[in-house]
């Protein structure tokens, strides 16, 4: 006996969506097949769900009630500069080359409050949405699809495939030297819709450059979704810092992908910082697809009330020499859910791989949850590989050894879960975006400190 899965009605609203949509996204004809199939796929496979082992803990198809309608074209003005700048928080005061996306669309070189700063040589940007009209386009599609299948991302793949709207297209020269970081703005100004973007990142042999990408709203109480992808490929010897700071909304469902190919003797060095935001997935694939390469990728994530964010590494030592290097931290208060999920392959011939990682959580309440999965599968002989995972309160005797010298209790939790963090966000190599990246962090923490003192007082 066959049994099939009653659709959910996400699952049924997003074809017809596609359906009244797929006129007006951009590409050429190519294109507009690719788009065809993926939604084609999607259809097939459905939302991701708890019977899939990557999804255990995030089941999508139970979570996302409804699928609300694609953003298409964008807004028709760029939002005013003060609600950008106040929703960019410490980062708009960090020297940057800037470009605005907003709703889904390209939206030029914003500056803002800061001056901002001239593209330097050896930077090509292109919005996607005019990449997408030449017919060799229609690749990036199917390429993004094949390179999901490790962690069951297909279907999020294949939306995303199906309704990408713009994103930027970056190549950097080989030699080339960003010096000052380059800021993407995503931002969500119109509530109850979908937005779905993507990211094309190429880094020429020799090439260094810092990337943020900031995925934010300028209506934090209203429901949104996004769907967004980063495909990242160093060449020999390259060097990448990609930052990402993620504050959707606290009714907002983000699901993100990153893929990361590695040449040899490229480094790779990743940040995450998610606050703020309803249902959050953060998936990276990374793959050594070249001898020597080091990556190295930090996050970490503050949940409250019945926010649930869910990271999720795939990192694959397909050549010798790699070394791998993943810490995860998140702080978990009232009925929050975290996840952590972390696999490190080593195929046969990668010997001399060395992979490490480590996830903590901080618990703030009985009432919170964190579900944590590392992985280990070792097809090699000559490696140096290990994980670990720990969730804890705040240490009691720190905290009576801060009260006794008259730190008063909030005060004295919020210095402790700060402490907890620093050492994720302490990795940022650059001054300015470390300090941006605590300034969006302390305010929360002292939020997440308040919440969890009102209990223990209870």
């Amino acid at each position: 006996m066959t049994i099939t899965a009653t659709k959910t009605k996400a699952e049924q609203a997003l074809p017809q969506s596609f359906a009244a949509v797929a006129g007006r996204l951009p590409g050429g004809a190519a294109v507009q097949q690719a788009r065809r199939e993926a939604i084609g796929t999607f259809a097939a496979l459905g939302l991701p769900h708890r019977r899939i082992e990557a999804w255990k803990y995030t089941d999508v198809r139970a979570l996302l009630k409804e699928a609300l309608a694609p953003a298409v074209g964008g807004a028709a003005d760029a939002p005013a500069a003060a609600p950008i700048e106040a929703a960019l928080e410490g980062l708009a005061h960090v020297p940057t080359h800037r470009r605005l996306f907003v709703d889904g669309a390209y939206h030029g070189a914003y500056q803002g409050a800061h001056a901002g700063e001239p593209a330097p040589p050896g930077l090509t940007f292109t919005p996607l949405s005019a990449a997408l009209e030449g017919d060799p386009a229609a690749r990036l599609i199917a390429e993004a699809q094949r390179a999901g299948g490790e962690v069951g991302q297909e279907a999020l793949l294949a939306l995303n495939g199906a309704f990408m709207s713009d994103g930027a297209v970056i190549d950097i020269a080989e030699g080339a030297r960003l010096d000052v970081p380059l800021l993407l703005v995503f931002v969500q100004a119109r509530a109850g819709q979908l937005v779905t973007t993507r990211n094309l990142i190429r880094l020429g042999a020799g090439a260094r450059a810092s990337i943020v990408e900031a995925y934010l709203t300028l209506a934090p109480q209203l429901p949104g979704q996004s769907n967004a992808l980063s495909d990242v490929t160093l060449g020999r010897g390259a060097h990448l810092d990609h930052v990402k700071l993620t504050l959707a909304g606290t009714a907002a469902t983000h699901l993100a992908t990153w893929l990361v190919g590695l040449g040899a003797a490229a480094t790779y060095r990743g940040f995450q910082l998610t606050a703020a935001t309803g249902l959050a997935r953060n998936t990276l694939l990374a793959t050594f697809a070249g001898e020597g390469a080091k990556l190295d990728v930090a996050g970490c994530f503050l949940g409250r009330g019945s926010e649930h964010v869910d990271t999720t590494l795939v990192v694959d030592h397909a050549l010798p020499a790699g070394e791998s290097r993943e810490l995860i931290k998140g702080v978990l208060a009232e009925r929050a859910h975290g996840v952590f999920q972390g696999k490190v392959i080593v195929r046969p011939n990668a010997q001399k791989s060395d992979g490490k990682q480590m996830a903590q959580a901080l618990m703030l309440s009985e009432q919170a949850e964190f579900d944590c999965k590392p992985e280990l599968e070792i097809h090699a002989d000559d490696v140096a590989c290990g994980h670990g995972a720990t969730s804890a309160e705040i240490d009691r005797e720190m905290l009576f050894y801060l009260r006794s010298r008259g730190i008063p209790r909030g005060q004295a939790r919020a210095l402790l879960i700060e402490s907890f963090l620093g050492e994720v966000i302490d990795r940022l190599a650059n001054e300015a975006l470390r300090q941006a990246m605590w300034a969006s962090a302390k305010p929360r923490l002292e939020a997440l400190a308040a919440s969890g003192a009102a209990v223990e007082e209870r």
